[in-house]
């Protein structure tokens, strides 16, 4: 008996849409993750990557629970000695809840190559609408 090991002439790529409404950040964030990595299919091999692509749409629409969107806070520096900025997440999720959306994806994914490669194969859209229709991509409940 052997062991099925995937290289990347042979990973056949689907599309995903993923509906953030009402949902959690977090658990958004992990079924993104494990879609992009590839973890959820039988011929997945830890050093290839044979993710899918992922659509998330509605991204303005997403919930953090608890007092987080009081609370949390994002916090980076500009590279100027003194100026870490910190922004609410409240006031995050007004303005760009595209990248609250793609940041907390980010942190689930690995810190390498295979990751970084990952990540370009998420597109996130803060309305339904996405332009992605020719692609077929399948809608995923989670």
């Amino acid at each position: 008996m052997s062991t099925y090991m995937a290289n990347p002439q042979n990973v056949e790529r689907n599309w995903y849409v993923l509906d953030a409404e009402g949902k959690t950040l977090g658990k958004l964030a992990v079924e993104a993750a494990v879609l992009l990595r590839g973890k959820h299919k039988v011929t997945f091999t830890p050093h290839v990557d044979c993710g899918d692509n992922v659509i998330i749409i509605n991204a303005s629409k997403v919930v953090l629970t608890g007092k987080k969107l009081d609370q949390k806070m994002y916090y980076h520096h500009t590279g100027y000695i003194g100026n870490m900025k910190k922004v609410k997440y409240s006031t995050l999720m007004k303005t760009k809840p595209v990248f609250v959306v793609e940041k907390a994806v980010k942190g689930m994914l690995a810190s390498n190559s295979i990751g970084r490669n990952s990540f370009n194969r998420l597109h996130v859209y803060a309305g339904a609408e996405h332009p992605h229709a020719a692609q077929k991509p399948v809608v995923r409940e989670f």
